[in-house]
């Protein structure tokens, strides 16, 4: 008897433990010094935003290099369905996770494409409070858990007073609900430099950590900042880095001068020590940004590129445990073109000057970027054409673009390192030049659904009786091909619905978007319902001309689906695909029941 009630201590101990009761966050001041502490124990912030929230399968291999760079904090801007499988993977490798609560932005800008009205959308306030206290109940327990991170710079992307206010109350009623339900963890809410001081001084007292984002040399004013607005509360650098392009002054062709790759190693190793740990208010920071991209955002400031090391990474690992790279990333010393305007198609002489500490042989590669159009195509990298040796110099191919465009040289080493350096000349094309929509040019095929995998366009254009309507991009229960296909659910049993796939999300037409498909002959798409009674309208093309960016064409087929999986194809040969906002249009009527639409591998090609 005695040992078995040992073993019922022993068990309830455990399961305390791996709730996280003893797994307490404070903050306290002493002598005029803010201090996080876990546990009671002093906890200073060495931390990365963590880019590889959907790759679960290899979360272990990324914590695993996380703890390798010193990394004992992430941070995440949103939950969702992976949250609890990666706050134990971080668990197990002893690295605690700022769990992100996102808010909406109210106008397009520096973050995304998304236009909120907190002055007259009750019903989408009240689904953030629910979400936001949602992810609290869910993992308020988990051992992992370090703070609360609320909403991404939404004072920024937000127009009027009006609006930053209402925003602010619902902020306080939400970070007032949380302290009741979990008084283990602090609040932070994250705002770009000092944009939200004014709004959570005023209206958020409910706030226990400023959470301020902040590039380059800027972080370490930020001190002194709060200290002119009597601010007394500690704070988070929640982003950093090198300067952003939105604060860089110096340009060339019109665009921006970007820093070198020695600029950008230095603002982390060195600058996380001077800007930000050394102040009596910060309790630590978070480089932007621990992840893998083949974009514009991820050669400035990511740790990845296509895959490769960038001296980002090498800066973390220095900045948090002393440590010397491994294996230098190869510098570009001098990368310059032609200073004269040149036609598409021409071939021009780089003058390029690269090192490396290794003397490894090296790889090189071009690729060109437009800072005009869409944020998509803004942010897209395209490969440009070379030929040559670094012996006897490179030329490169010029796209068929019409005016300034960003060129990178890429030299790739053994060690899979990549440095890249940036430049920029002028082009000229008519045909360029006479193009209406600045979209991405889109590969093809172009698939709008192949498994719920980066989908180009979003489930946000829902129309009639929207609220009766149900969208699950992760179906199995009726898939054609791979893993996942679409369900479209509608609940009721009168009235007209449909939605619309469309990018950006939440646009009617006021914001330019969408890809130019030109050059696919067809559209086509794989479809059943639940029922053989079932009549739906599907096709493409939503936006129509009477906004400032439509679709270029809209076209729709009447089918009567079975239960049977069916190909359907719509010829697009001959229509205006240059800019398509809406790549999937789907609308029924409820004929007196409710039912289920599958679709699945939708694309043009």
């Amino acid at each position: 008897m005695k040992f078995y009630i040992h073993r019922l201590l022993l068990l309830a101990l455990s399961t305390l433990l791996h709730i996280g009761i003893n797994a307490q966050t404070t903050v306290r001041k002493t002598d005029g010094k803010w201090t996080l502490l876990v546990d009671e124990q002093p906890y200073e912030i060495k931390g990365a935003t963590f880019g590889y929230a959907h790759d679960v399968n290899n979360y272990d291999q990324y914590f695993e290099d996380l703890e390798f760079l010193g990394v004992n904090t992430i941070r995440t801007w949103a939950s969702d369905e992976n949250t609890e499988t990666l706050l134990d993977a971080a668990n197990k490798y002893d690295i605690k996770v700022m769990v992100g609560i996102w808010m909406r932005h109210g106008r397009p800008g520096m973050e995304d494409d998304d236009s909120f009205d907190y002055l007259k959308d009750k019903a989408g306030m009240e689904v953030m409070y629910a979400n936001a206290i949602n992810t609290v109940e869910q993992y308020k327990d988990h051992p992992a858990l370090l703070t609360w991170g609320i909403g991404n710079e939404v004072y920024l992307n937000t127009a009027t007073d009006e609006e930053k206010k209402a925003y602010s109350e619902l902020l306080e009623s939400i970070c007032k609900q949380i302290k009741s339900i979990d008084p283990n963890h602090p609040i932070t809410s994250i705002e770009a430099w000092t944009f939200g001081l004014d709004w959570w001084q005023k209206y958020v007292p409910s706030i226990d950590i400023y959470g301020l984002n902040s590039y380059g040399p800027g972080a370490g004013y930020l001190s002194g900042e709060l200290e002119k607005k009597g601010i007394d509360k500690p704070y988070i650098i929640t982003e950093f880095g090198v300067m952003g392009e939105w604060d860089i002054q110096e340009e060339n062709n019109g665009i921006k001068k970007e820093p070198t790759d020695r600029q950008k190693y230095d603002a982390i190793a060195t600058g996380f020590h001077e800007w930000i740990s050394n102040k009596p208010s910060s309790l630590g920071g978070f480089v932007f940004h621990y992840g893998n991209g083949d974009d514009f955002v991820a050669s400035w400031l990511f740790t990845h590129f296509k895959g490769l090391y960038r001296p980002q990474y090498w800066a973390i690992r220095e900045a948090f445990t002393g440590n010397k790279p491994i294996n230098n990333v190869p510098a570009i010393n001098r990368f310059e073109l032609p200073n004269t305007k040149t036609k598409s198609n021409t071939w021009v002489p780089i003058s390029l000057d690269v090192s490396d500490v290794e003397n490894e042989v090296l790889e090189f590669k071009f690729f060109y970027n437009q800072r005009t159009g869409s944020r998509k195509r803004r942010n897209q990298i395209l490969p440009l054409t070379h030929r040559g040796n670094i012996l006897d110099g490179f030329e490169i191919q010029l796209p068929k673009e019409d005016g300034p465009i960003k060129v990178y040289a890429a030299a790739k080493d053994t060690y899979s390192n990549v440095g890249i350096a940036s430049t920029s000349m002028v082009v000229s094309d008519a045909k360029a030049k006479a193009r209406k929509y600045l979209v991405p040019k889109a590969s093809l095929p172009f698939y709008v659904y192949a498994d719920n995998i980066n989908l180009p366009y979003i489930p946000s254009g829902y129309m009639g009786n929207y609220e009766a309507i149900e969208v699950d991009l992760n179906n199995t229960e009726e898939v054609y091909f791979g893993k996942t296909a679409i369900k479209i659910s509608y609940k009721a049993r009168d009235n007209w619905y449909g939605v619309g796939f469309v990018d950006p999300a939440n646009d009617w037409g006021d914001i330019l978007g969408g890809y130019d498909l030109s050059g696919a002959n067809t559209f086509s798409f794989w479809a059943k319902s639940n029922d053989s009674n079932v009549i739906a309208k599907i096709g493409f093309g939503l936006i129509g001309s009477d906004k400032p960016f439509p679709d270029t064409a809209k076209e729709s087929i009447e089918i009567k689906l079975t239960k049977k999986w069916k190909k359907y194809i719509i010829k697009t040969k001959k229509l205006d695909l240059s800019c398509i906002r809406s790549g999937l249009v789907i609308t029924s009527i409820a004929y007196g029941f409710p039912h289920d639409i599958y679709i699945d591998e939708v694309v043009f090609q």
